[in-house]
């Protein structure tokens, strides 16, 4: 194969767009999925050490990519030891395997950065956080709580109470094992009670968050080259925090029933699936639901082909009717389902919780990582919202929320299909803080988040999704007031104007 490469006269002749191939229904930005085919491309020997890349214009013009996206991946690839630039001679290909070192030269203590160490580390090119962050006066996001409901007053009081009792407390650390016992049996009776599950504090792992829940199961459960099924299009985070832990991802689209089944069924049947992700009762970014002929159809190819189904249920929360559908967790008697969800987002960030539900001995094994990882518990704040959950003060927490989250939803309805329902389709969801909103006409759906930004609204990177056959945005409304969503659905017409007579 080598030799081939040496016969061929310039390095445009390499057929780039073979060994290199970006997809736009990919969710992952366009120059990682660069990085990722350049490094697929090395490993497997299509691109041999030494070869000669050609210019970044050139590259740009064979790969369809802005010069910017390029030079980016390319930053990347030189960072992690797969290429090198060479003044004045060009870039090359460097083995994975016997990456140059180049020569050590003494640096003078001047000319050494802050920025840059003396020494050699790990860097990862999957997890980028693609956050951003805006001072424009009106944002949309991808369904957060508006935190200006929260009382923050009541819970520092209650927060300063229960550490001052705590102050000449001795034999502190028998104290902090019950208080967790405790807290740990009322939450598990607090879902046992709002998801209809069966479990006891054995079946329960408490963390700090949603992200670090996701985290300890991936680690446990996913070995590098283990194929997992995601739904798509997807969730960006966990699909970072899954494809992190090794994951080979692989994707199946979704309609307005969820996942497709049928699909899922002949994956299963053509190679082992390890693991399948999902968000069946309110799917992210879509917001559909899975179905309930899918729902059992799930847990029975679960069962048959022997994969876990990690069932992520993040937003369970916010829910609008009074029967809300209860997660597959709730039906597992295979025992293949890892439940894991969030507790009390209406709170301020710092008391929030993450959980895993599971069988015993998954929970332990989960338990031996979190002691390295994530080891404080912070038992005060346990206290308090065990108080909470006894007094039923959570359960009426929960009851104003969804009373006022669901007036916004409402609201925010009469808005779009008053303003833009000519241009726009979308099912009202009986859960969650955002609305799937599938753009009727073809527009560049950057030009449109730049004019819209002009106009003094933000709309993040990360609630865009553009494909050939989709243009779609996911609209968060519950952090937004009325006024605030009357304004941010004007900026959204008028942008959309804008960019139609142009």
């Amino acid at each position: 194969m080598y030799a081939s490469f040496k016969k061929m006269s310039s390095p445009v002749q390499i057929p780039f767009q073979s060994y290199i191939q970006l997809s736009s229904t990919d969710s992952s930005p366009i120059y990682l999925q660069i990085v990722f085919e350049f490094i697929k491309a090395i490993q497997t020997g299509l691109l041999p050490e030494g070869t000669k890349l050609p210019g970044t214009r050139i590259l740009c013009k064979l790969l369809s990519v802005n010069r910017n996206t390029l030079i980016k991946a390319f930053m990347d690839l030189e960072s992690q030891g797969f290429i090198e630039t060479l003044p004045n001679k060009g870039t090359f290909i460097l083995s994975d395997q016997k990456q140059k070192r180049k020569d050590r030269k003494t640096v003078p203590a001047e000319r050494i950065s802050a920025n840059r160490t003396g020494f050699t580390f790990k860097q990862s090119s999957v997890l980028e956080n693609p956050a951003e962050v805006s001072n424009l006066p009106y944002q949309f996001n991808d369904g957060l709580p508006d935190l200006r409901l929260v009382h923050t007053d009541v819970l520092a009081r209650l927060y300063v109470s229960k550490l001052k009792s705590q102050k000449n407390t001795g034999a502190w650390e028998r104290i902090q094992t019950r208080s967790h016992q405790d807290f740990k049996r009322h939450f598990s009776n607090f879902l046992n009670l709002t998801r209809g599950i069966r479990i006891s504090t054995s079946n329960l792992l408490t963390t700090s968050n949603h992200e670090i829940s996701l985290f300890l199961v991936a680690k446990l459960l996913i070995s590098p080259g283990d194929k997992v099924v995601v739904a798509s299009p997807g969730y960006y985070l966990s699909n970072m925090t899954l494809t992190d832990s090794g994951a080979n991802i692989i994707t199946i689209q979704i309609d307005e029933d969820g996942i497709d089944t049928d699909h899922l069924r002949r994956v299963c049947a053509q190679q082992k699936i390890r693991v399948l992700y999902l968000t069946s009762n309110y799917h992210y970014p879509t917001t559909a639901f899975l179905s309930a002929k899918r729902r059992m159809e799930v847990l029975e190819l679960a069962e048959l082909y022997e994969f876990v189904i990690v069932e992520d249920d993040y937003d369970f929360d916010f829910h609008y009717d009074n029967n809300p559908i209860l997660p597959l967790a709730a039906f597992d008697t295979y025992k293949r389902v890892v439940y894991l969800g969030s507790f009390a987002r209406s709170l301020p960030s710092g008391f929030g919780y993450g959980f895993v539900t599971a069988p015993t001995d998954f929970i332990k094994e989960l338990e031996k990582h979190q002691n390295i990882l994530d080891p404080g518990i912070d038992i005060i704040k346990e206290q308090v919202l065990t108080d909470w959950i006894r007094e039923g003060e959570v359960h009426r927490l929960s009851k104003k929320n969804r009373k006022t989250y669901k007036e916004r939803r409402d609201y925010f309805v009469s808005l779009l299909n008053e303003s833009l329902g000519q241009q726009i389709k979308f099912d009202i969801p009986s859960r969650g803080l955002a609305i799937w909103v599938e753009w009727l006409d073809k527009f560049n759906l950057v030009r449109f988040q730049k004019e819209c930004a002009l106009n003094g609204l933000f709309l993040p990177k990360t609630i865009l999704y553009q494909t050939k056959s989709l243009t779609a945005t996911r609209l968060g409304f519950g952090h937004l007031n009325k006024e605030e969503m009357e304004t941010a659905v004007k900026i959204l017409k008028k942008s959309l104007e804008t960019i139609a007579n142009r």
